[in-house]
């Protein structure tokens, strides 16, 4: 595989609307080669026989079973409540609306 060219990577800042510098444009090249031949390396891979996957161990969910407990009485609920009324929680309208 050809090593990537300054002007490619010139080519992709100017796409990518970045500014890069004459020293960047060798580093970026450098770095995006060695980038690519990572790739190509994995590309290389037989792999036949290993089935695509997401995650490289399985994923199980860990989910508990409902219980059903006590829940706060109406009473309770309402006891922290800086105002209430008619067993609900009064607060101040925020909407000018008919009742």
């Amino acid at each position: 595989m050809a090593a990537i060219s300054r002007e490619e990577v010139a080519h992709l800042a100017r796409l990518s609307r970045l500014a890069v510098t004459e020293q960047e444009l060798d580093l970026f090249a450098g770095q995006l080669d060695v980038i690519l031949q990572a790739v190509a390396r994995v590309g290389e891979v037989v792999a036949e026989d290993i089935p695509p996957t997401s995650h490289s161990v399985p994923l199980t969910n860990v989910l508990r079973d409902d219980v059903e407990v006590p829940c706060l009485t109406p009473e309770d609920a309402l006891a922290g409540a800086p105002d209430a009324e008619d067993g609900r929680f009064r607060v101040p309208r925020i909407l000018e609306e008919e009742a």
